[in-house]
């Protein structure tokens, strides 16, 4: 460990579910595998399933408490291992690295760090490291996260930043922006292509508003709540072209459908309406929604997981050939590309900071479902 690193650190830890984090100071951590890189965490960003976590539905994890959340974080290089590996010694000292949650230790052995799979560019990364691996452990989720002021990462996982990103900018993209980047590219679209944004205005659909005109996409958002309205349409405005932002609340469904089918010069109920829907939230109207908007043979990407799942109708699947497909995240190549798209693009998350000490204030902003993305920005005291 370099001498002048600090014996101990902060770091804010869930003691069990439904409490509030306590700010704790504990040991600095060790690198002690070869991957293992020690980083300064210079902004970590709340996601959802920070949410999910604390709340106790997601079963088995985190492995035990105290435990420190955040699964999508930004920092700088401090050290490595005794001896690292190739991988982790291309990472310099004072380098600034993205992290997201997946896949710390991935095996390098099993079907899915083989490649051993049905080919998927979206997931597929370099042979000997998945962020499906079977066998990883995930930042924030099983193993301790981006909550502290130091963190122990994957040389493997991590992606640089480009110079024109922030640490603020970068932390939401590690989760939010690879998960929306990568749902839209399993879309299967071309260009002039038109897809639908459920939850336009959350951390995720209103990056996904942005990726979505950038790619050449027609781009549909869709929300049912004020305030994300208002977020998803002030984002809307500064693209070019600028997509359209729907009221679910007060537009039905089956209109936006004849609306588009008559800027297709379409004639059949088929033939109208989207090629493909991303589903963000985990409402089941909001789900419902999306599906009546497809064309036949649309497809259905669900980032979203509820408790009790959703509930699909055979008859879409079947007489309209809907396909449902799911997407988690992306591989680290897709990381780094969505990060290199990003930063040519200028896509960032509207984003609000709080300080390290200021996280159940964050928690509690998160809780008025204002959208956007909510940060921990360790430059504020």
């Amino acid at each position: 460990m370099a001498p002048d690193l600090p014996a101990s650190m902060q770091a804010q830890f869930l003691e069990s579910y439904k409490t509030p984090y306590k700010l704790r100071t504990v040991p600095l951590p060790v690198p002690t595998t070869p991957h293992d890189v020690l980083i300064k965490v210079d902004a970590a960003s709340y996601c959802h399933t920070d949410f999910v976590l604390a709340e106790g539905q997601m079963p088995g994890l985190p492995k035990s408490f105290p435990h420190i959340g955040c699964h999508e974080f930004a920092g700088t290089v401090i050290s490595h291992s005794e001896s690292p590996s190739e991988k982790a010694n291309k990472l310099k000292v004072g380098q600034r690295v993205g992290v997201p949650g997946r896949a710390f230790h991935a095996c390098e052995t099993c079907f899915e760090c083989k490649n051993n799979r049905p080919k998927d560019p979206v997931a597929e990364d370099d042979e000997g490291y998945s962020v499906h691996c079977v066998d990883a452990e995930n930042n924030g989720l099983s193993r301790d996260g981006g909550f502290a002021e130091y963190a122990i990462v994957d040389a493997r996982q991590v992606a640089p930043i480009p110079d024109s990103l922030t640490a603020v900018e970068t932390a939401p993209l590690m989760c939010a922006g690879v998960t929306i980047y990568a749902a839209l590219k399993r879309c299967g679209l071309q260009p002039g292509g038109r897809v639908g944004i459920l939850g336009a205005g959350g951390g995720l659909g209103h990056l996904g508003l942005q990726y979505g005109v950038h790619m050449g996409y027609k781009v549909l958002g869709i929300e049912a709540a004020d305030v994300p309205l208002t977020l998803a349409k002030d984002v809307a405005q500064r693209l070019d072209p600028q997509p359209r932002v729907v009221d679910a609340r007060a537009e039905q469904a089956s209109a936006i459908v004849q609306e588009l089918g008559t800027q297709d010069g379409k004639t059949h109920v088929g033939e109208m309406g989207l090629d493909a829907v991303v589903v963000l939230p985990e409402s089941q109207a909001a789900f419902d929604y999306g599906m009546k908007l497809l064309k036949t043979h649309g497809t259905c990407v669900v980032v979203s997981f509820p408790e009790k799942g959703f509930q699909i109708s055979a008859r879409d699947v079947v007489f309209r050939d809907i396909k449902i497909l799911g997407s988690l995240v992306g591989s680290n190549k897709t990381l780094r590309e969505m990060l290199d798209f990003s930063a040519q693009h200028k896509i960032y998350a509207i984003a609000k900071c709080y300080p390290l000490a200021g996280l159940n204030d964050l928690v509690e902003e998160y809780h008025k479902g204002g959208g956007g993305k909510l940060v921990v920005d360790m430059s504020l005291k």
